[in-house]
């Protein structure tokens, strides 16, 4: 399995469990497994759903900045990856 780097953690949001998460290559959809790793974080899950500005979105691209609910406490600054089936 590959790992393409598509963005970055910029807030949490601790009662919620949500991730805020600034696109910054690539692109990201609905059913991607993405790989969350910084200092203290290392976990992979499953893309359920994501949000821009409280609405469901299916893909989200270069520039977007989405919500997305996650089954770990996320840091600010983690870098986000999609995992890439080889």
């Amino acid at each position: 399995m590959s790992e393409q780097l598509v963005g970055v953690v910029t807030h949490y949001f601790g009662k919620a469990h949500v991730a805020a998460i600034k696109i910054t290559e690539g692109e990201l959809h609905v059913g991607d497994t993405l790989h969350f790793v910084g200092h203290t974080s290392d976990f992979t899950q499953k893309l359920d759903s994501m949000q821009i500005d409280r609405a469901a979105v299916p893909t989200a691209k270069v520039g977007d900045e989405v919500g997305v609910q996650v089954v770990e406490h996320a840091r600010e600054h983690d870098q986000v990856y999609k995992v890439m089936a080889d």
